[in-house]
């Protein structure tokens, strides 16, 4: 036998692909991985289908292709007051996930220590520690999960090289908000600490809140690379299509491992969406038509002993089961997929500690039919 010594050892299968492949198994409604059932936008797929078969089947350049990120420079112009030059400041990824490593590849080392929110997106601990860097975690808590900023200071030390946030928020449905943000650019004024943003769901905000960018605030966008995803946004997850903004001295350095890591994107569809992109229009929409789902998805729940909890935005929300039972959210998740055929993702594997709070998150990325049956299921969970 060849030794192999795991660089993740603490590291198994995600309990997404866990609880997918048993509502496969189970024949259970997946409400646990966070994907659409529905297509994405027909015209959307016309443009692609069309660039496929008119040649733009060759490698991209690196950074992508250059009318793509003038739709995006364009974009957060007009959604955020900033402007970020197409040339060296924007840069076309493989999804979210590939912008969040090579940015955390690209900046940390061993020796540093990265600031997370937990709950947390179960990406960002592995590739800090492959970077041999440590994690420092700050503990959202419930039901609302905003920040106190005050306790969050206290984190900050000399080996801090990076922040990562998340809004909206990943599992928790959490929105930040103007004043956090403000906050945070002030509690890093004056040192050299960077900011990594997910805002991944930036358009998918809900009841009259707005997406708090940190391109919107000069002392964090001069810090700070924010990551987004055209899956998200347009019901396009399996694309693995997003970008990274960042001010043009971080983007160099981050242009430096995206060459390494996958080069270049997706051309048709990168074609496609540059198309696509020309009309606002085409994602302004898209956080009302999720809120829509929310509301549809909570008010199906309406006769069920589960107890939905605040959310912002994102496509998911949690839910509080404590008034059904006292079992872990693992055992309780496990049970509701195998006897009741709805499948959801227990919390405590956004938490490094396994935290329990008796909390499932559950996606409303769904089809009108799909979230109603799925309703008439979990009503009918029983005591235990």
């Amino acid at each position: 036998m060849i030794h192999i010594g795991s660089k993740l050892p603490q590291v198994g299968t995600t309990i997404f692909t866990v609880m997918s492949a048993m509502a496969e198994r189970c024949g259970a409604i997946n409400l646990a991985q966070g994907f659409p059932d529905f297509q994405p936008p027909e015209r959307l797929l016309q443009l692609v289908a069309q660039h496929y078969l008119q040649g733009n089947n060759q490698y991209a350049p690196m950074a992508g292709i250059l009318p793509l990120r003038e739709r995006i420079s364009e974009k957060i112009a007009a959604l955020y007051g900033a402007v970020f030059s197409p040339a060296d400041e924007i840069t076309v990824t493989a999804g979210g996930t590939q912008a969040l490593f090579t940015a955390i590849s690209a900046f940390v080392r061993p020796g540093d220590e990265v600031i997370i929110f937990e709950p947390a997106y179960d990406s960002y601990r592995p590739v800090i520690e492959l970077m041999g860097a440590s994690v420092a975690v700050y503990e959202l808590e419930g039901p609302d999960f905003r920040p106190d900023w005050d306790l969050f200071r206290r984190l900050i030390s000399m080996r801090t090289r990076m922040i990562i946030i998340n809004t909206p928020h990943n599992p928790t449905g959490m929105v930040m908000r103007q004043e956090d943000m403000q906050q945070l650019s002030q509690i890093l004024q004056g040192t050299d600490i960077l900011v990594l943003s997910d805002e991944v769901y930036e358009h998918l905000v809900f009841d009259g809140e707005s997406h708090q960018s940190v391109l919107r605030f000069p002392g964090l966008r001069e810090r700070s690379m924010a990551v987004y995803s055209f899956g998200k946004t347009l019901h396009s997850t399996g694309w693995k299509i997003g970008y990274c903004v960042a001010p043009a001295a971080l983007m160099l350095e981050f242009r430096k491992v995206h060459q390494f890591n996958v080069f270049a994107v997706n051309t048709p569809v990168q074609h496609a969406l540059a198309d696509y992109l020309a009309d606002p229009y085409t994602y302004l929409g898209v956080g009302l038509f999720y809120s829509q789902k929310r509301d549809l998805f909570v008010e199906c729940l309406r006769g069920s002993q589960l107890k939905p909890l605040l959310c912002e935005g994102t496509y998911f929300q949690l839910c509080d089961y404590s008034a059904i039972s006292t079992e872990d959210d693992v055992s309780f998740a496990n049970r509701m997929t195998q006897e009741y055929g709805v499948a959801a993702i227990p919390v405590s594997a956004f938490y490094q500690s396994k935290k329990q709070q008796q909390l499932i998150r559950l996606c409303f990325a769904k089809k009108e039919e799909t979230l109603r049956e799925a309703g008439r299921r979990l009503c009918a969970l029983s005591l235990r």
